[in-house]
């Protein structure tokens, strides 16, 4: 007789007997991932969180079923289980015009408005960077010409020099794409580079501060600082608004790693930097404003005071936007993150 053909019926019985075990033991666990499937996208995170957790413990169960204590109907039931939480949990939601509508009107003014407390003053304090400097530059000689050669100097600050020349060097549609991408740029790397403790941020405002620093005191060492202010303010407002919103949420994500408040590091970390993304698409919006202003209205041949006019209802516009809207959804308890179907979890903590 074949040994290894014998099936000892005691073993057999045992094994069924320890299946039905283990059966009782995860019944309700099935039964509870099959509940949450049927229930689709109308998850809290909570619920999510359970969904895939479930998810892991099936599969592994259905690994121990197919190795142990085979059952073809058990089996079946299992596989088709585990398929569908795969499904639900890889699955790629897709956004809707109502997400664009919600995120326009309620997710990224109640992010910029909630992180006021930052950009605010980083606007401040960089203006007043970029005037020590425009004031250095524009009462020393010799720093001017340290910075250039004197007849690179007249042919910058010049009537029809460069710096006049640089808004209709190109045709306005190449110039405002162009100026668009490098500003959504630098606001994506000060969104980017706050989860380093907000250094390197303080690096990119000290370039963009230093660049505008040096045009006020050049063209105010010769007398034009009005004609300088006349081509940057109509989309130097809004574009630097933006920036400043920028460096502000960097800093601040930097200062959560020292600081996270009630929160644990990691769910505070977590809420404002999906925040710091939608800000960073609400942000390319604004700068694609701004550029199209740079590209269209700065080289223009309106007055000045028509393109500087422009330049500060974008402004305003904005600040409307933010503290109307922005205010109002952040009171209502909008932060700009995500929303919970989407999102892990996080433990309530003391307010």
């Amino acid at each position: 007789m074949n040994h290894a053909d014998h099936t000892d019926p005691g073993q057999e019985q045992q094994r069924i007997m320890d299946l039905d075990v283990y059966v009782n033991a995860h019944q309700a666990e099935w039964d509870r991932l099959d509940h949450l499937l049927r229930r689709g996208r109308r998850l809290t995170g909570a619920e999510a969180d359970e969904l895939v957790s479930l998810y892991q413990r099936t599969a592994t169960h259905l690994s121990v079923i197919q190795s142990t204590a085979p059952d073809p109907a058990l089996t079946a039931r299992l596989t088709q289980l585990v398929a569908r939480a795969r499904a639900a949990v890889t699955g790629i939601r897709r956004a809707t015009w109502r997400d664009v509508t919600h995120f326009l009107s309620v997710g990224f003014p109640a992010a910029v408005y909630r992180s006021r407390h930052w950009w605010i003053p980083t606007a401040v304090l960089s203006t007043l960077v970029a005037a020590i400097i425009g004031w250095w530059i524009g009462t020393h000689p010799e720093v001017q010409s340290a910075i250039a050669a004197p007849d690179a100097l007249r042919e910058m600050t010049r009537p029809g020099g460069q710096y006049e020349t640089y808004y209709s060097s190109n045709p306005a549609t190449s110039f405002a794409a162009q100026v668009w991408t490098n500003n959504a740029r630098a606001a994506a790397l000060c969104l980017a580079l706050g989860a380093f403790l907000g250094v390197p941020v303080l690096w990119v405002l000290l370039l963009n501060m230093l660049n505008l620093g040096i045009g006020l005191g050049l063209m105010a060492s010769v007398g034009r600082l009005d004609t300088f202010l006349g081509l940057v303010l109509p989309h130097g407002l809004l574009e630097l608004t933006a920036v400043f919103v920028a460096a502000g949420t960097g800093l601040r994500l930097g200062w959560t790693l020292i600081d996270p408040g009630p929160q644990t590091r990691r769910a505070a970390l977590a809420q404002r930097g999906r925040a710091a993304i939608g800000m960073a698409i609400g942000l390319a919006l604004v700068l694609f404003v701004a550029g199209v202003i740079e590209g269209f209205v700065t080289p223009s041949d309106l007055p000045t005071w028509a393109r500087i006019s422009i330049g500060v209802l974008a402004e305003l516009a904005f600040l409307l936007y933010v503290y109307v809207l922005g205010g109002r959804a952040a009171r209502a308890g909008e932060t700009g993150d995500i929303d919970a179907p989407d999102r892990s979890a996080d433990l309530p903590t003391a307010a």
